[in-house]
């Protein structure tokens, strides 16, 4: 089975983004360029991880190569949803980053979840294969498709501020517990299963 690669170098947009009410929310990185939509699903850990991550890296690059980076966004440029239809090509397994001294850009690749993957989270450790695991984390699978990106430091720093807003725009934190806020409330484990 032949594998895609959707590349946008650089995409005309590129955004996290959700659908869904609170609590319901399925989450998205969704690029755009050249007539091209591509939108794939990932987790809402995944997006907060690929924003922290992002900002490590071009912290990195300021520092070892001496790249000029713009400041920290204070407000969202690109606040509008997604584009429709937002269509899953596929479910993000593996995310990587690189940054590109030559052009001074930030790669971001999503690769899909791949069938090795689903056997490491499924399965039991086996001491006697230590050895063949390693090899295999080493290198995602080539046949697997993938969304890469290349962007700007100034366009990454926009998609940073994006990714934290829409994590962060979920349901509210509960005072006690710190577990999400339902409309009408949660069993609080602070209130020994109490309604709150």
């Amino acid at each position: 089975m032949t594998h895609q690669v959707h590349a946008f170098e650089p995409p005309e947009r590129f955004v996290a983004g959700t659908v869904g009410p609170p609590g319901e929310r399925a989450f998205f990185l969704q690029a755009r360029g050249g007539g091209r939509l591509v939108s794939v699903a990932l987790e809402k850990v995944q997006v907060s991880l690929l924003a922290e991550k992002l900002e490590e890296l071009l912290s990195e690059a300021q520092r070892r190569f001496g790249v000029e980076l713009p400041e920290p966004v204070a407000a969202v440029g690109d606040n509008d949803p997604l584009d429709t239809p937002v269509d899953e090509e596929f479910r993000v397994g593996t995310l990587g980053l690189a940054f590109d001294v030559d052009t001074a850009t930030v790669v971001i690749e999503a690769i899909a979840v791949g069938e090795a993957e689903v056997e490491v989270e499924l399965g039991e450790p086996d001491d006697d294969d230590d050895e063949d695991a390693e090899d295999e984390d080493e290198e995602p699978d080539e046949d697997l498709d993938r969304l890469r990106v290349r962007l700007t430091p100034e366009a990454t720093r926009q998609f940073i501020e994006r990714a934290r807003r829409v994590v962060n725009a979920g349901r509210p934190p509960c005072p006690l517990c710190g577990q999400p806020l339902d409309p009408a409330g949660h069993l609080c484990p602070r209130h020994n299963g109490y309604h709150r």
